[in-house]
């Protein structure tokens, strides 16, 4: 039976039924001639392994994990030729393909959060997936981050509860080797910047307490996300090579926080206009004030990453 899914606001909507088409906008990075069908080289999926993923397309030993749905469909329509969906069950897009070096590539979302990523993460490996590589966003700590930079995550401080409970320490660690790849590549790039090390992971999007931040700052966190951590730990647990490659989409560099705000302050209808300053963005009552980067700037950072991961599992 068919399934129509409407686009997310990053990618046109597509019939999941069929190959999924690329982009027309920009050519695709794995357009070629005699594309190897994805079939002839990825693992046929033993369906009975995955409660949450429901395989409708061969997996590919090597992942990208973006956590949007959305951005999983537009790297799909970037990096690959002739994609076929992988998964939509739950919501969890996911796609396999063939990529511009010529091997089945799967780009599977794994939703928000350190608990969904670990069921995704999870069900993946039991099916045969050796190597994975996040691709998503963060908010900036350093205020020597921009909006669009890209962070590649050498290790993670653990302050979510996912990996806390999968054993993880004070800091969860990236594969030594993905993550000198994502390096290479992410500084071989000719324009926009790049940084690697330390960020955190942790269960809140919109954080009430902006001392939290300055004080994973302090401790040397570049930026913060929510699932790395929960990955990472998975990773080495189960033996198999996880890294993870950030855009920042949000600046919350504690110097950004109004002057004068508390976020206890924000109750009921109150938001409190007077200390906010032009551009920032409280969504809801009492979270730290937020830049939030544009659809197009967003886009951009997701396509390099991209290509950076691919690079990473192709070396």
């Amino acid at each position: 039976m068919d399934v129509a899914i409407c686009g997310s606001l990053k990618s046109p909507g597509v019939n999941h039924s069929d190959p999924v088409q690329q982009a027309e906008s920009k050519p695709s990075a794995a357009r070629r001639s005699n594309p190897v069908k994805p079939t002839e080289r990825a693992t046929p999926l033993p369906q009975g392994n995955a409660i949450h993923l429901h395989p409708t397309a061969t997996l590919a030993e090597r992942v990208l994990l973006p956590g949007d749905p959305g951005r999983a469909l537009a790297l799909a329509q970037f990096l690959l030729e002739s994609p076929l969906m992988f998964n939509h069950n739950r919501g969890l897009w996911g796609y396999t393909g063939t990529a511009s070096d010529g091997e089945p590539l799967t780009i599977q979302s794994t939703g928000m959060g350190g608990p969904s990523a670990a069921i995704v993460l999870h069900e993946l490996i039991s099916m045969g997936v050796t190597r994975a590589i996040r691709v998503g966003t963060c908010g900036a700590l350093d205020p020597g981050l921009g909006l669009g930079d890209l962070v590649v995550a050498r290790e993670a401080i653990a302050a979510d509860g996912t990996s806390l409970a999968l054993g993880a320490k004070q800091l969860a660690f990236a594969d030594p080797t993905l993550a000198e790849a994502l390096a290479r590549g992410a500084g071989s790039r000719r324009e926009g910047t790049h940084r690697e090390g330390r960020i955190v992971s942790t269960d809140l999007f919109y954080e009430r307490d902006s001392t939290r931040n300055a004080n994973w700052q302090a401790e040397g966190a570049l930026a913060v996300e929510m699932e790395a951590a929960t990955l990472f730990t998975l990773g080495a647990n189960t033996g198999i090579q996880v890294a993870c490659l950030l855009a920042v989409s949000d600046n919350l560099h504690p110097d950004i926080q109004p002057s004068g705000y508390s976020p206890e302050l924000d109750v009921g209808e109150n938001l409190h206009p007077d200390i906010q300053p032009p551009g920032y963005n409280l969504p809801l009552h009492g979270s730290v004030a937020r830049i939030r980067i544009d659809d197009d700037a967003l886009t951009q950072a997701a396509e390099a990453m991209g290509s950076i991961a691919l690079g990473a599992l192709s070396a």
